[in-house]
């Protein structure tokens, strides 16, 4: 991995030895590429344009997702319900431990 001029770590891949690296970790083309990745690529330029990485995306209530990154609401509950909301539940397990 490595760092980029904003801190972020380019994890070159979200996925690491088969399991989904830790999100926190991101940059914002890590994100992009995981929306794209699961099939959301034209919803994934949203997280472009409003810059989310990582850590912003671990911040991301549902509100968020469903109004403002401008994504029609069946694709923006999707991300949030099969996507946002199980990584902020994978990262918070995976540092409680």
């Amino acid at each position: 991995m490595d760092e980029k001029a904003n801190g972020s770590m380019d994890t070159k891949s979200p996925v690491e030895n088969g399991q989904i690296a830790d999100p926190a970790n991101w940059g914002v083309a890590d994100v992009v590429n995981y929306f794209k990745a699961t099939g959301f690529e034209e919803q994934a330029t949203a997280f472009q344009d409003q810059e989310i990485d990582g850590k912003s995306l671990l911040l991301m209530t549902r509100n968020d997702v469903l109004t403002g990154l401008s994504i029609k609401l069946g694709p923006a509950l999707k991300i949030y319900e099969y996507h946002v909301k199980p990584l902020q539940t994978q990262h918070l397990k995976s540092n409680a431990s």
